[in-house]
C-alpha cells in the first residue's frame, strides 16, 4: 500500500524512504510573493512542479534524505528598458540534503557544497518551490528587442545649459600657458 503525501505538509523522511515521487500545477496567484514580483499580472498561469524522495547510504547508521526538485513558470515581469511587461521562463532543477534540525543544517552549510535543510513532519513542498522560482527570478528582466521605441528624455534647457559651460579641457589648457 503506497502512502499519500501532500505538498503543504510533507513528511520528508517517510517520503524519501519511500523514493516516493509528487508532481503537480498549482495557479500563480497562490504564491503571494511572486505575484509581487509581476505585480499582479499573470495569476491564471500555472506553476508545475515535481518532486522525488531518495535516500542515500540506507545501510549507514545516519543515512542522507534527499529531495530532488523542479519547477517552472512563466512569469510576467516589468522590463527594465521600457517598464511593459516581459514574459520570462523561469525553470529550477535543484536537489536538497534534509538533515536533523536547523542548528545541525547551519553547522554542516559552510563546510558542504550541497543545499542543506532541515528534516520535517511537516515540509512546506510548495514554499520550497516559490523560494527556488524567486532566487532564480533575473535580476534584470527585458525584452531582447522592446516592443515600443524607448521614449527620449525631454529638457527643452538641456542644450542651453550644456553649451553654456565652459569645457573643462579648455580650461585645463588655458591653465598650462
Amino acid at each position: 500500500m503506497s502512502k499519500e503525501f501532500s505538498a503543504q505538509r510533507l513528511d520528508v523522511k517517510a517520503f524519501a524512504e519511500d523514493g516516493a515521487q509528487l508532481s503537480g500545477q498549482a495557479p500563480l496567484s497562490g504564491f503571494e510573493r511572486l505575484m509581487a514580483e509581476t505585480e499582479g499580472r499573470g495569476g491564471e498561469r500555472l506553476m508545475s512542479w515535481q518532486a522525488q524522495g531518495e535516500i542515500r547510504n540506507p545501510l549507514h547508521v545516519h543515512p542522507h534524505l534527499w529531495l530532488h526538485l523542479r519547477a517552472g513558470a512563466c512569469l510576467s515581469l516589468a522590463c527594465q528598458r521600457c517598464l511593459s511587461p516581459v514574459d520570462v521562463e523561469v525553470t529550477v532543477d535543484r536537489s536538497f540534503r534534509f538533515v536533523a534540525d536547523e542548528r545541525m543544517a547551519e553547522a554542516e552549510d559552510d563546510a558542504s557544497e550541497e543545499d542543506l535543510l532541515a528534516l520535517s513532519r511537516s515540509f512546506d513542498l510548495l514554499g520550497l518551490v516559490e523560494d527556488e522560482v524567486l532566487m532564480d527570478l533575473p535580476l534584470v528582466p527585458r525584452h531582447a528587442h522592446c516592443p515600443e521605441p524607448l521614449p527620449a528624455p525631454v529638457d527643452d534647457h538641456f542644450d542651453e545649459v550644456e553649451s553654456s559651460k565652459p569645457n573643462p579641457f579648455a580650461v585645463l589648457g588655458r591653465l598650462k600657458k
